[in-house]
């Protein structure tokens, strides 16, 4: 059998260093055959001779030269830019496109990777918070797999595993709560990026996991359920779970529920999603729920966390109000991380900039790069940057 060729769009994140895992793991099934990421050049680097790759991509393109010079002494491809990733996305030598970019990058590439025919291993969230009418459209349109690797999305499509779809009463999404989940709602203003990206449970990027400390990454994952398996925003519901052992639940007509349970790693859903519809012969770290004598949930204050309405309330209005949240929050989180805003500010930025945008109500994808534009100037303008 000739090993599946895989191409890892965000390959020094989290998300592509543990998708690498997975491949040393696999050698007779998987072949890397481009990497991208978006600074880290020498990482880039030493993946790209570890894995033989044909071609690396820096997104940043003020570090090719160092690249270029890093790997003179090979015969390996190297590019920079946005049109590279493009390429590389839709390019004949890959038949997996693991999507594990950061923001509103990673849209075309899926795109591009669709209309080339690829399976698509989605990391990338906001590929379906921005467009995901058109790019589930896409998808169905070319016959293309689309796996989720978040490991609430990964849990719901185990538990629908056999299930009829009449059958589904709600999807249940649960939530650590983040790093600011024992905080007070009056001590939010005074929590600084080091607090905020404490978080408890996952080790993730930092972008991400301010996003979770506010919610916006729930919010984004309720869009992106919706999508990927169609349901009615009104059947997906968010539940504080501390302990994030039980991934997310799907309840059906009948009373029962259904949960997916394993450790906080994200080597699981990974795989599910690279291996799909078979499963790892093993588990990168043994679980066991006797570990776990207690599992709790809570619903989500709705005041302290204000960004998940504001999440439900751009799916029902649909058109391009979930890309211009995302890309006002996109500002906003690197200007908190950068000590340029508070905390709050988050979400009062989200808050301006979907008041004063433009709205496009059936959206193309060129009206879906307007309005990402557009959105990022008015949080730059509230935000005084």
């Amino acid at each position: 059998m000739s090993k599946e060729k895989i191409s890892i769009l965000g390959s020094t994140g989290s998300i592509g260093v543990q998708t690498l895992d997975i491949v040393r793991r696999y050698p007779n099934r998987f072949q890397v055959t481009s990497l991208v990421a978006h600074s880290r050049w020498q990482e880039l680097a030493e993946q790209a001779r570890s894995f033989d790759v044909e071609s690396v991509v820096i997104g940043d393109e003020r570090y090719y030269t160092q690249l270029k010079e890093a790997l003179k002494d090979t015969k390996i491809e190297v590019m920079a830019g946005s049109e590279a990733i493009n390429h590389v996305a839709r390019s004949y030598r890959s038949d997996t496109v693991v999507n594990a970019l950061v923001g509103y990058a990673g849209l075309h590439p899926t795109l591009l990777a669709i209309e080339s025919g690829k399976r698509i291993a989605l990391a990338n969230k906001e590929t379906l918070v921005v467009g995901g009418d058109i790019v589930m459209g896409a998808a169905k349109h070319k016959g293309v797999e689309i796996l989720p690797i978040d490991s609430e999305h990964s849990a719901i499509m185990q538990c629908l595993e056999g299930e009829k779809r009449r059958n589904i009463r709600n999807l249940i999404i649960t939530c650590s709560g983040g790093a600011l989940r024992n905080i007070p709602r009056e001590e939010l203003a005074s929590v600084t990026p080091e607090i905020a990206l404490k978080h408890p449970q996952w080790s993730m990027g930092a972008k991400i996991t301010i996003d979770s400390a506010t919610l916006v990454n729930k919010g984004f994952e309720v869009i992106e359920a919706r999508w990927l398996f169609d349901i009615e925003p009104e059947r997906i519901k968010v539940v504080i779970h501390p302990q994030s052992i039980v991934h997310s639940m799907v309840e059906f007509t009948d009373g029962a529920v259904k949960a997916q349970l394993g450790t906080a790693d994200m080597h699981t859903p990974i795989s599910y999603a690279l291996l799909y519809p078979e499963r790892s012969e093993e588990a990168m770290e043994e679980f066991s729920i006797l570990n776990y004598p207690t599992l709790s949930f809570m619903d989500v204050d709705r005041e302290k966390y204000p960004a998940l309405d504001i999440a439900y309330d751009c799916l029902g209005k649909g058109g391009t109000a979930a890309c211009t949240m995302n890309g006002a929050n996109e500002v906003a989180v690197a200007a908190f991380l950068a000590h340029k805003c508070g905390y709050l500010d988050i979400v009062e930025t989200i808050r301006y900039a979907l008041r004063n945008a433009t709205f496009v109500a059936k959206p193309t994808i060129d009206d879906y790069d307007d309005a990402n534009k557009e959105a990022r100037e008015l949080a730059r303008r509230y935000l005084k940057l």
